[in-house]
């Protein structure tokens, strides 16, 4: 299945959206931390930076970054759903939790919007799987 110059730019134009934000957000905390403690917000930082690392990798190969975006999809998913709404609905959502919200409702409408949905389903459920076991190789 082809995708189109168009798609590829905007799938670019992604991957540079989250690379940017995430180099401006999460990597100054990465290189310059307020303090020397290595927590579960330290873990997320550190998840996020690799995040932008590999977005930069998604300017020079879109289609093949896509499990990237789509990562970026899912967890966004989850955490809406599994947290921020029942956050939401139990006590309110306090400042933190309704700007992540807000960042993660923004990635929730923009990937699906540039990801090329039949290319995924062709490449990633249509697709026979690659074999578990080669017979003849003993590596």
């Amino acid at each position: 299945m082809e995708v189109s110059a168009l798609r590829l730019n905007l799938l670019r134009g992604m991957y540079l959206l989250i690379a940017v934000g995430l180099g401006l957000t999460i990597w100054p905390q990465i290189l310059f931390p307020s303090d020397s403690q290595a927590d579960v917000h330290t873990v997320v930082e550190a998840l996020l930076g690799a995040l932008a690392v590999m977005c930069m990798l998604g300017l020079r190969y879109p289609l093949k970054m896509l499990p990237l975006l789509i990562f970026e999809f899912l967890w966004k998913l989850i955490w809406v759903v599994a947290f921020a709404y029942r956050m939401w609905r139990d006590t309110g959502l306090d400042s933190y939790a309704a700007e992540t919200l807000f960042a993660c409702v923004i990635g929730l409408v923009l990937v699906p919007i540039v990801l090329p949905w039949g290319y995924v389903f062709e490449r990633y459920f249509k697709a026979k799987g690659e074999p578990w076991i080669i017979k003849g190789n003993h590596r």
